[in-house]
């Protein structure tokens, strides 16, 4: 992969945060989402260490990034990323 990182949207989809990679670039088209304090397309490659916040409906859920792996099980994917 010639880019480092890995997409917003597959993020958040391979790490359980959003069930459905549709669903997670819909929330992100929308501007729910920021990565580091600035608000974040689908496309915006995640790096270890960066700060994400999504707006839902009743609250935001603050996370950091621990990991970045294209593929985990469902019972691991908790370790992709840490609650603020």
């Amino acid at each position: 992969m010639a880019d480092e990182g890995m997409r917003l949207d597959k993020f958040l989809k391979v790490s359980r945060i959003i069930k459905r990679r549709q669903v997670a670039n819909d929330v992100c088209t929308a501007g729910r989402v920021t990565v580091n304090g600035r608000a974040a397309k689908p496309s915006v490659r995640l790096k270890e260490g960066d700060e994400v916040y999504i707006e839902f409906g009743n609250g935001t859920v603050g996370f950091r990034v621990l990991s970045l792996k294209p593929v985990i099980k469902k019972e691991d994917a908790d370790s992709l990323y840490e609650l603020l």
